[in-house]
């Protein structure tokens, strides 16, 4: 490796190349970053995760200042919430972490370099920022440029009245209706904190059912508590066209094919993302990706190029912040001979929706489909002390226990605080622990946390019957 500039090359500095390359380093391994955006972090810190979920929380501070100025004064407040004040503290949280990230990273010794990077071959690396570039080496390179948006092809989009979720935070003002197309795990995220804000809110889905891999129970409640808050779900509908209207007042007219015309201020454009590999060059590199960008690897996260390796989103599911760092590690153990342990086989998915829904493990439909005897005990936010305390009278948990062996087989988490609560289900889950664990031990009260002990009850219960 020697005559190579770095042992590892990270392209992208995102949760996967972050934590590949610290990993390398370690090992006491020369080795570099290259960041194309704006902000060391990646998509994660710059437009995804972490201003999605700042905003959030901008919203939510923003539902209990008006909820406390409504019992004050008895009468609901017709103060709109305005954009630059909810947005500037996302701007503050994306600064800080990638300041962090970048702190990281010199402290490792690990060189960061900005610009667009692109293969002259399958050990070398060219990166142009402007008009200056740097041809840099190495003998294993770790693919980790994460994911963009699908663009509406065919569509009136030369507006900023139709935005993807990367310049969704960026809006000068809020609208007064707002339609979201597509109801993956983005766009029903959004479509509630809009909501929340007393936004008129339209989703549209061509699937007769989102969020398919969660478990139905959380998804049905989930969408109960959206068209509570006044969302609109328009489902098994496609888009047909948009159409942007400069008078009289600037619009955008949304088309389907089933004849119905939805009229919004604006759109965000949510239907899936695609792996940001257009500008590697990869053929020089003798790599091809999938007709959605993604770039297929086997086990060690090794390309069809031994010493190229790629991980996190890139590489398509489960595109979780957390998942893509262990992936990014597990990577460069590789590249290095280092023996570990494969990456768990649970791992929770958060949703971080108005309310939040979280899951480890299997949910019923699946079970079923396998013909796996369980039964379910539930726990609702109603008949816990911490729930009435917080207002949440709504949320509830539910684990799947097996009915032979009583061990856990999933938990699934609906309300204030799920995608928190989950992980004392994936650690009792990630310990072969059952139905015994949570009978005997003892939680905090009042906690959230006690749901687990009431759902144990109930599927005891259930079991005795």
């Amino acid at each position: 490796m020697t005559h190579f500039e770095y042992d590892l090359l990270c392209i992208g500095s995102g949760p996967a190349g972050q934590r590949a390359a610290v990993q390398a380093a370690k090992l006491g391994k020369r080795t570099a970053v290259v960041e194309r955006g704006r902000l060391i972090g990646g998509v994660c810190v710059d437009t995804g995760t972490i201003p999605s979920k700042t905003f959030r929380e901008a919203v939510l501070q923003e539902m209990n200042r008006a909820s406390f100025e409504q019992k004050l004064q008895h009468s609901v407040s017709s103060q709109r919430p305005i954009a630059r004040d909810l947005l500037a503290r996302v701007a503050e949280v994306e600064q800080k972490q990638a300041e962090i990230i970048r702190d990281q990273l010199q402290r490792n010794d690990i060189t960061v370099l900005t610009g667009d990077a692109s293969f002259h071959d399958p050990h070398t690396v060219l990166v142009t920022r402007g008009d200056q570039s740097r041809v840099v080496s190495a003998a294993n390179i770790l693919i980790a440029v994460g994911t963009v948006p699908t663009p509406p092809l065919g569509m009136d989009t030369a507006s900023d009245l139709v935005v993807t979720s990367d310049e969704l935070l960026h809006i000068p003002s809020l609208p007064r209706r707002f339609t979201v197309v597509g109801a993956g795990v983005i766009g029903v995220e959004y479509a509630s904190m809009f909501a929340a804000l007393g936004i008129e809110v339209t989703v549209v889905d061509k699937r007769d059912r989102p969020l398919e891999f969660l478990d139905r129970e959380l998804v049905d409640e989930l969408l109960h508590q959206m068209r509570n808050a006044g969302v609109t779900f328009r489902l098994g509908e496609a888009v047909e066209r948009l159409e942007v209207v400069e008078k009289p007042s600037r619009h955008v007219v949304v088309s389907l094919e089933s004849g119905k015309r939805l009229v919004s201020d604006l759109v965000l454009f949510s239907a899936g993302r695609i792996g940001a590999t257009d500008h590697l060059n990869l053929s020089a590199a003798g790599l091809k990706t999938d007709d959605r960008g993604r770039l297929a690897v086997d086990h060690e996260y090794r390309t069809s190029v031994p010493h190229i390796f790629a991980a996190g989103d890139v590489i398509g599911f489960p595109s979780l912040a957390t998942t893509s760092a262990e992936q990014g590690r597990l990577a460069t153990c590789a590249a290095f001979g280092i023996d570990t342990e494969p990456m768990a086989s649970h791992f929770p998915i958060g949703i971080y929706a108005i309310p939040e829904v979280s899951a480890v493990g299997e949910p019923e439909h699946l079970l079923t489909a396998r013909k796996v005897p369980y039964e379910s005990g539930v726990a609702r936010y109603r008949e816990i002390a911490r729930g009435h305390i917080m207002g949440d009278e709504s949320g509830f948990l539910k684990m799947l226990f097996h009915r032979e062996d009583r061990h856990l087989l999933g938990v699934h988490v609906v309300g204030t605080g799920a995608t928190e609560l989950i992980h004392i289900g994936q650690a009792v889950l990630g310990l072969g622990g059952g139905l015994d664990y949570f009978l005997t031990t003892a939680f905090n009260y009042p906690t959230l946390a006690e749901c687990y002990k009431v759902a144990a009850l109930d599927a005891f219960n259930k079991l005795s019957a």
